[in-house]
């Protein structure tokens, strides 16, 4: 039997973000779920690949705004604060010279063998 408890979600949704600042909207969106997912206590995951390794950053996405939204650093300390996964492909990032400093607090590696236990993990998986 599952444990349903608000402490211990049985929901999981992984979030799976290719794209960097170069589409405001697209950097924004994954986030705004995530949150809002959170908000519902469902498990939510964000994993960063190709170029959107850089959305994880700090301070890249200050400037990333889309109307009527928080930037998008807003958007990513408050899906770490709500509990959210936040978690980096390393070769993307060290492609892109990218190091555990550089990135927002609490931000994990992972490679191909982690990435499909994330993904097996969940209820749902959805690309941007």
């Amino acid at each position: 039997m599952t444990d349903s408890s608000p402490s211990t979600p049985s929901e999981h949704l992984v979030y799976v973000v290719n794209k960097a600042g170069e589409n405001p909207e697209l950097a924004l969106l994954p986030f705004m779920h995530a949150v809002g997912a959170l908000a519902m206590d469902i498990q939510s995951t964000v994993v960063l690949m190709a170029n959107g390794v850089w959305l994880a950053k700090k301070d890249y996405g200050r400037h990333i705004q889309f109307p009527d939204k928080p930037p998008l650093d807003e958007l990513i300390t408050h899906f770490l604060e709500l509990g959210g996964r936040l978690l980096v492909c390393t070769p993307c990032a060290k492609a892109r010279k990218l190091e555990q400093e550089d990135l927002f607090d609490g931000v994990e590696f992972l490679a191909a063998a982690r990435f499909a236990e994330v993904a097996l993990s969940a209820n749902q998986v959805i690309s941007y």
